[in-house]
């Protein structure tokens, strides 16, 4: 009879310990460390009944490899796709994280439900007719989208080699459980070893596993941190509860960039892809309000119209609030001071509030300009023309700094309706074009010249 082990995992990173412990050694939380049971067995494959010979692999030279175009499947949801660097490839393992109750389950049987090819959906936090429920409200009209509601991983792959679906799709990772080890659902070693089967499942039928991951108080990933490491695509899906719009992120991608952005708006009948941002990031208004600025950011290849608001009071308090949302509070006194120092505004006896509407997270310097025009449009009282954006990173000179893909900002404001556009005169722009009027300037005292005088 094999030997039991014992073992002892941290279950907030995941590391492991040769005993028990009241604080983890690496990420430093108190009672974490919980005992796991390993039992010594023969791992079975993902495929119970192959008796096929496996296949081998010899090391070739660079010039020797046969290069095969990325074969891709379409989830047919422009924004998804876009952030996956054109669809899903084949083979691809792609692990989904986001707070509970973001949508992480609604988006994948979304997709599911209208992609072409067969796509089976595992579900160990629903049944099958609460799935049911939900998909009538996403007003499915498919029926290549196949759902089973199992937790153990030996029979999951046995109705894989049934169906032999073209996608398959895990939620959530956490739930599953495999015979090879004696532990619980939802343990470092238990994530690790269903990973591990659905990983080399992926590989060996080059089809694409889409798994969805809880996550942790701290926000990142439950479970062990090589599972991030042994996926091929990470992705985040971000947003407030309290807010309609969801942000999907990608942290990690083998097979495109990491810098694209997919935006969603959460409605009664499911997720809504938002082509144009600035409609939820801009805030419609019928008369002219001061501390309102608009500016230009990008997230990813994506330009983004974000509207930035400020308001600025005598300090009741004695000592002066400074309170940020969405902007960096450093970044926030650090362009204080420029304005005190250099710019010569006395705001240091003020009271300054800074809001970046929709509750999106920008960390663009670009939009330095904007966050002092809203600053100094709520001091003087006076409003900014909603026809103006600006575009510019700020200097601790006051000195206005030019930034990236100028042009590109510039081509997305005109198409917006943006009359005018505010930038640093240092930057090179070669476009030729007169239905944007482009104000260049290289001081704060000049863009506050131009602005409220």
């Amino acid at each position: 009879m094999a030997k039991t082990k014992t073992t002892f995992f941290c279950q907030n990173c995941g590391t492991q310990h040769a005993q028990w412990v009241g604080q983890c050694n690496n990420c430093k939380e108190w009672n974490t460390i919980v005992e796991e049971i390993i039992q010594k067995e023969e791992k079975r494959n993902w495929k119970v009944s192959s008796n096929k010979e496996k296949k081998t692999s010899k090391p070739l030279k660079v010039e020797e490899i046969s290069l095969n175009p990325e074969e891709r499947i379409l989830c047919h949801n422009n924004e998804l796709d876009n952030v996956l660097g054109g669809g899903i490839v084949k083979g691809a393992v792609v692990l989904l994280g986001g707070e509970p109750g973001i949508g992480k389950s609604t988006l994948l049987l979304q997709v599911a439900l209208h992609i072409p090819q067969k796509v089976l959906y595992v579900s160990g936090e629903e049944s099958q007719s609460q799935i049911k429920m939900r998909a009538e409200r996403l007003d499915a009209s498919t029926s290549n989208c196949l759902i089973l509601t199992e937790t153990n991983t030996q029979q999951i792959f046995k109705n894989i080699e049934e169906v032999q679906p073209d996608v398959l799709v895990i939620d959530s990772i956490q739930t599953l459980h495999t015979n090879s080890i004696e532990a619980s659902p939802g343990s470092i070693s238990q994530i690790r070893e269903t990973s591990a089967e659905l990983i080399k499942f992926a590989k060996e039928t080059a089809t694409p596993v889409i798994l969805i991951g809880h996550i942790n108080k701290e926000g990142h990933i439950a479970g062990p941190k090589i599972l991030e490491h042994m996926v091929d695509v990470v992705l985040q899906f971000e947003g407030d509860r309290n807010h309609t719009y969801r942000i999907l992120r990608s942290q990690k991608n083998r097979f495109g960039s990491t810098s694209e952005l997919g935006i969603y708006e959460m409605l009664s009948n499911g997720l809504r892809e938002v082509s144009n941002p600035s409609e939820i990031l801009i805030s419609k208004k019928d008369a002219d309000l001061s501390g309102t600025a608009i500016a230009s950011t990008l997230e990813g290849a994506r330009p983004l119209m974000i509207e930035i608001q400020a308001l600025v009071s005598t300090a009741v308090y004695g000592t002066p609030q400074r309170t940020t949302t969405g902007y960096n509070l450093k970044r926030l006194h650090m362009i204080l001071a420029v304005l005190e120092k250099r710019a010569g505004f006395k705001l240091g006896a003020k009271d300054v509030f800074l809001n970046i509407t929709g509750g999106i997270q920008v960390d663009d310097p670009a939009i330095d300009l904007a966050v002092v025009a809203a600053i100094l449009s709520s001091n003087q009282d006076l409003a900014i023309n909603p026809d103006v954006c600006f575009a510019a990173e700020v200097g601790l000179a006051g000195e206005i700094r030019p930034i990236s893909r100028i042009e590109q900002r510039i081509v997305e404001a005109e198409k917006l309706g943006y009359k005018t556009f505010v930038a640093s005169k240092y930057n090179k722009i070669t476009i030729k074009n007169n239905s944007i009027k482009l104000l260049l300037v290289s001081k704060i005292e000049e863009a506050f010249a131009t602005l409220f005088t």
